[in-house]
C-alpha cells in the first residue's frame, strides 16, 4: 500500500510539473508573438506619425515602444529564474520615466500643433495599424489574463493590463486620424493625442511605483 501510495503522490507531481512546464512554455510563445507584433506597431505607427506629422500616431507609437520594453522585461523573468523582482522593479522605473518624457513630449506637440506650428497630413497607413491593434490587443490581453490565472503571475497579469490600454490608445488615435481625415480638419488629432495622455501618466504612475510588471 505505501508503494501504491509513493507511486500515486509521485505520478501526481510529475503530472502537476508537466501542466506548469506547459503553462510558461505557452507564456513564452504568447509574449514572443507580443514582441513580435510591438515591433511592427511601433515601428509603423512611429514612421506614420513622422510622415505624417500626427500627435495622436506619435503618442500611440512611443507607448508601444515602451510596452515592447515591458513585454521584453516579462518574457526574460519566464526565460531566467535567477532574475529577481528588484530588477523587474527597476526594469518597471526605467518604463516609468520613459513614459513620463513621452507623455511630456506628446503635449509639447500636440499644443504646438492647435496653435498652428505644425501642419500634419492623412495617413490612412496609420489607421491601418490602429484597426489592427485594436483587434490584436485585446485578443493578446485575453489570453495573458488567462495564463495569469493559471500561474498567479503578477508580471503577466500587469502585462496584459497594459495590452489592453494599448488597444484603448488606439482606438483614441483612430477617432482623431478618422475625423481630422473624413472632415478635413485638423484640430481632432492633437486633441486625441492629449486625451490619451492621462492613460500614459497612468501607466507612468503605476510603473513607478514598481508596479508595470506586476512588482509590488
Amino acid at each position: 500500500m505505501w508503494t501504491a501510495a509513493t507511486t500515486s503522490w509521485d505520478s501526481d507531481r510529475v503530472a502537476a510539473g508537466a501542466e506548469i512546464s506547459d503553462v510558461v512554455s505557452r507564456i513564452r510563445r504568447f509574449q514572443t508573438l507580443t514582441i513580435i507584433w510591438m515591433t511592427a506597431e511601433a515601428a509603423l505607427s512611429l514612421w506614420a506619425a513622422w510622415r505624417a506629422r500626427s500627435p495622436a500616431l506619435l503618442a500611440f507609437g512611443g507607448d508601444s515602444a515602451i510596452e515592447l520594453f515591458s513585454a521584453s522585461v516579462v518574457l526574460w523573468r519566464f526565460r531566467d529564474h535567477s532574475a529577481g523582482q528588484k530588477s523587474e522593479r527597476q526594469a518597471a522605473r526605467v518604463a516609468g520615466l520613459l513614459l513620463v518624457l513621452l507623455a511630456i513630449y506628446v503635449t509639447a506637440v500636440s499644443i504646438g500643433a492647435l496653435l498652428g506650428y505644425a501642419e500634419h497630413s492623412r495617413s490612412y497607413a496609420g489607421m491601418a495599424i490602429l484597426i489592427a491593434a485594436t483587434l490584436v490587443m485585446p485578443w493578446l490581453a485575453r489570453q495573458k489574463r488567462r495564463l495569469s490565472a493559471a500561474t498567479g503571475s503578477a508580471a503577466l497579469r500587469a502585462d496584459a493590463a497594459e495590452s489592453m490600454l494599448c488597444a484603448y490608445l488606439s482606438l483614441i488615435a483612430l477617432i482623431g486620424l478618422a475625423a481630422a481625415a473624413f472632415f478635413h480638419i485638423s484640430w481632432p488629432d492633437p486633441v486625441a493625442a492629449l486625451a490619451s495622455t492621462p492613460l500614459i501618466i497612468w501607466e507612468a504612475r503605476e510603473a513607478l511605483k514598481g508596479r508595470a510588471c506586476g512588482c509590488h
